[in-house]
């Protein structure tokens, strides 16, 4: 990826839903403009999620998903499911495709439309709906009806979703199912920003970012490059520095630092360091407002008070990497916590997509900044946390906890903790 490209994690995810044979991938292949997703007569040819990250206008940075078809068979077909169901996690705006042809076969009247979708296609759009996705319906295969507009309607009225006819061999329809996808963007997408109202035009900002054996040789990671980009956007003095020159950095500096942004395992460091006047936060705490839920992440960090040798901590990571000696989530958080608890404390990590089904044998979840994941499914885990009443943070948040540091911690004003 360039620098230039819009990191996944930060493009609206539009996944496509539907029966096996039901149009997905040509759907697909019509919404992008390319031959993406293959399409064939088989059932059960689309079996692995295929992802297009592209833009779509009134929308921007976006990325298209074709699952398989969530009526597959088999062991095989099971495990494609769970995959397809773990792409509704991620999801902001879903697809619900609906094969015309069946559809007209099952219509008789007005008196028989509860009949017309599938148990199966029920089941799927009432879990979207309580995951509180919008889902927009394609009556797909729209060049072989003649009374598309009456299903449509039927199943609009029927289920209260937005129903749009689309025919994947000529584009009819797919203009507005476009206008459809710009409509159904949820208002609380993203953050507006990462940094809020901690910075603003003119405002001297230092950025303390260690370059250990974590860091990518030659680059920066994405928080930082982010960070980096947002600040310069609002007209701010960007200063960066590694953290056995933060010293030197404050003497070069004119004035003391308005702002300061750390990696979060420099938190003590640079605390016990910067002038008084100078606000403080981590590059972890802002990624959590601008993910997931900060305020519920604060709150949890309690909980650390409560953990005995007995408990079981989750250290949950977005991304999936072989483990470092540094590693500040299987490493150093477990160490810092056994070193305040006890030794018997028992750390379980999950990496990528490997989120347990069931929390409740944990009594609290640590997650990371969530950099590689898209602010829906960092809230989806929030969800799933606190059905199962489990507490659950974030590395930022507890490493400030855990030094002693978190009430001077700065976040942005709608998540202060002041």
């Amino acid at each position: 990826m360039s620098l230039q490209a819009t990191p996944r994690a930060n493009r609206v995810h539009i996944a496509v839903f539907g029966l096996r044979n039901s149009g997905k991938s040509s759907l697909v292949n019509l919404l992008t403009g390319q031959n993406i997703s293959i399409v064939s007569g088989v059932a059960g040819t689309t079996t692995d999620p295929v992802y297009k990250s592209m833009e779509i206008h009134g929308i921007g940075p976006c990325v298209i998903i074709d699952t398989a078809g969530f009526d597959d068979l088999g062991s095989i077909g099971e495990l494609r499911v769970e995959k397809t169901e773990k792409i509704a996690e991620k999801t902001d705006i879903a697809i619900l495709v609906l094969d015309g042809m069946t559809l007209k076969s099952c219509y008789s009247g007005l008196l028989e439309n509860k009949r017309l979708l599938s148990d199966t296609e029920v089941k799927w759009l009432e879990l979207l709906k309580k995951k509180k996705i919008p889902v927009i319906g394609v009556l797909n295969k729209t060049d072989r009806l003649n009374n598309e507009t009456a299903l449509a309607k039927i199943i609009k009225d029927t289920f209260s979703i937005p129903v749009i006819p689309v025919s994947s061999k000529t584009g009819q329809g797919i203009d507005l199912l476009r206008e459809e996808l710009i409509r159904s963007l949820p208002e609380d997408f993203e953050a507006d920003s990462i940094t809020g109202d901690l910075a603003g035009e003119g405002d001297l900002v230092l950025l303390v970012m260690p370059q250990d054996i974590q860091a990518p040789k030659g680059r920066l990671i994405l928080p930082q490059v982010q960070v980096i980009r947002e600040l310069l956007d609002k007209k701010c003095i960007v200063q960066c520095v590694t953290t056995d020159k933060l010293e030197d950095g404050l003497k070069a500096s004119a004035k003391p630092p308005h702002l300061i942004i750390t990696d979060s395992q420099a938190f003590r460091y640079v605390y016990d360091r910067k002038p008084k006047e100078s606000l403080l936060t981590s590059f972890s705490v802002l990624m959590a407002g601008y993910k997931g839920d900060l305020k519920y992440f604060v709150k949890s960090a309690a909980a650390i008070e409560l953990l005995t040798e007995n408990s079981k901590v989750l250290i949950a990571e977005a991304c999936t990497h072989a483990p470092l000696d540094e590693d500040i989530g299987r490493v150093k958080i477990p160490a810092m916590l056994r070193k305040r608890i006890g030794e018997g404390l028992k750390v379980d990590v999950a990496g990528g997509s490997d989120f347990p089904a069931d929390l409740t044998a944990y009594d609290l979840i640590i997650h990371c900044g969530s950099c590689m994941f898209n602010r829906k499914h960092v809230l989806s885990r929030v969800e799933k946390a606190k059905a199962a009443g489990v507490p659950m943070t974030n590395y930022g948040v507890v490493i400030a906890y855990l030094t002693g540091i978190l009430k001077d911690v700065s976040m942005p004003a709608q998540l202060s903790l002041r």
